[in-house]
């Protein structure tokens, strides 16, 4: 998976189409990211002590990572990831303007 926790992606496909956020967590197995703030759902609890009253909870639910595009932190243009390898470290780089992705 090319996208990590904590870059900043713009999604570009479903209901929060145009967004940007930042990635919470990623789901490998799943091939699915959590953007902060993006793809909310309502989630029911129920009561834990006697006369409390159940809420609506609303969490970010996990998205494809097919629908979202990075955000390059160098240009701030939407780009794809490439890979280089210097020596023995191998490092993210912008494809827009070929510099390296933190």
């Amino acid at each position: 998976m090319r996208i990590k926790k904590d870059d900043n992606v713009k999604i570009i496909s479903g209901k929060d189409n145009g967004k940007t956020g930042k990635v919470l967590r990623t789901i490998r197995d799943k091939n699915r990211i959590v953007v902060d703030g993006l793809n909310i759902i309502k989630k029911h609890t129920r009561p834990k002590k006697e006369g409390e009253k159940g809420e609506r909870v609303e969490i970010p639910a996990p998205i494809n990572v097919s629908n979202v595009m990075l955000i390059c932190p160098n240009c701030s243009k939407l780009t794809r990831v490439a890979y280089s390898k210097n020596g023995e470290a191998k490092m993210r780089i912008c494809k827009k303007c070929g510099k390296e992705i933190k």
